[in-house]
């Protein structure tokens, strides 16, 4: 039987609460139907999905599933990205059956902040990704590097020298660039080759992966700041298991784009909706996730600023007490 699908080129054309709110209850509807592992878990919370009538009563799946379940609609799929972990870690899969849904998604979601990106060398120190392979931050990347306009795009893996030179020579004919990077390498070139930026931008992408001790974001961008002589670091927040990233300019602060939202749930219940901004765990609506799953409870801790910008905190390592471990192996 065909799965009736949500028109999905209407995702990246919201432009307000209302159409976001209407575009995720009928996903929502499309994946508690069609998704076996979102739909088990829902009737494992003796819910009725037909019942939900509001965004604020979606259940969010936990993103510890992503290790053991594949999380997806369809059978096939066109490619997996996994995440990041030191040995013997196990890796979350994404399975992705739309590769062009994610290079919709990532385009349009760095534009709406950088405008076109096609106009900026990219540049990218991501030498942990690049290793273990199958990362989407990395397809991601390499996409952007081929489609720039700019030549000198590229990555580098631990050539800190050959990526000193080719900033200085970007910032010697004023040529606007992002260098995306790991934190811990970012810091290790910072520590190597230290500069006074005024066309790049730093992206740190965040990640220390055992390489270094482990610092709050503010004492990295810190740090950062003070080995590139920037005003700002900005970061880019995405994991493996969403096709859409936020991004902060300045201050640690995160927006989303439109088809992206951000609530916070309660530490102790983890299936209330938490009415206090200042801290709580992130969930995270991703309407690009249309093929998965687009309402994801994460284990990071955060901050809603103000209207769809968040701070993130830290890691809630405690997993346990979420209690959203009802189907995990």
């Amino acid at each position: 039987m065909k799965i009736l699908e949500p028109n999905i080129n209407s995702i990246f054309k919201i432009n307000s609460e209302e159409e976001f709110n209407k575009k995720a209850l009928e996903i929502f509807r499309f994946q508690a139907k069609n998704n076996i592992i979102y739909k088990e878990f829902i009737s494992l919370l003796s819910l009725n999905a037909d019942n939900v009538k509001k965004v604020e009563e979606i259940p969010y799946l936990p993103i510890s599933f992503f290790k053991s379940k594949k999380v997806l609609i369809h059978n096939s799929h066109q490619k997996i990205f996994k995440s990041s972990g030191t040995t013997g870690q196990v890796r979350s899969q994404h399975f992705v059956y739309s590769l062009q849904m994610y290079i919709d998604s990532f385009v349009n979601g760095i534009n709406h902040f950088y405008s076109n990106f096609q106009d900026y060398t990219i540049l990218a120190l991501l030498p942990s990704y690049l290793e273990q392979g199958d990362s989407s931050l990395v397809y991601m990347v390499d996409y952007l590097i081929n489609e720039t306009k700019e030549k000198h795009s590229s990555f580098y893996l631990n050539n800190h020298e050959d990526l000193s030179n080719k900033i200085d020579e970007l910032e010697q004919k004023n040529k606007k660039f992002i260098l995306f990077g790991v934190s811990y390498a970012l810091l290790d070139f910072k520590d190597k080759f230290p500069k006074n930026l005024e066309s790049g931008i730093v992206m740190e992408t965040g990640g220390m992966k055992g390489r270094r001790k482990e610092v709050t974001k503010k004492e990295l961008h810190q740090e950062l700041k003070n080995g590139f002589g920037t005003e700002e670091i900005h970061s880019e927040y995405g994991m493996t298991e969403l096709l859409s990233q936020a991004y902060s300019l300045k201050k640690g602060i995160y927006k989303c784009p439109p088809w992206m939202k951000v609530l916070l749930r309660n530490t102790t219940d983890p299936f209330q909706i938490s009415s206090n901004p200042s801290k709580g765990l992130i969930n995270i609506i991703d309407l690009a996730n249309i093929y998965s799953c687009s309402f994801i409870a994460t284990d990071d801790i955060g901050k809603i600023e103000n209207k769809n910008e968040f701070l993130v905190l830290g890691r809630f390592d405690a997993s346990e007490v979420r209690g959203c471990n009802l189907m995990v192996d």
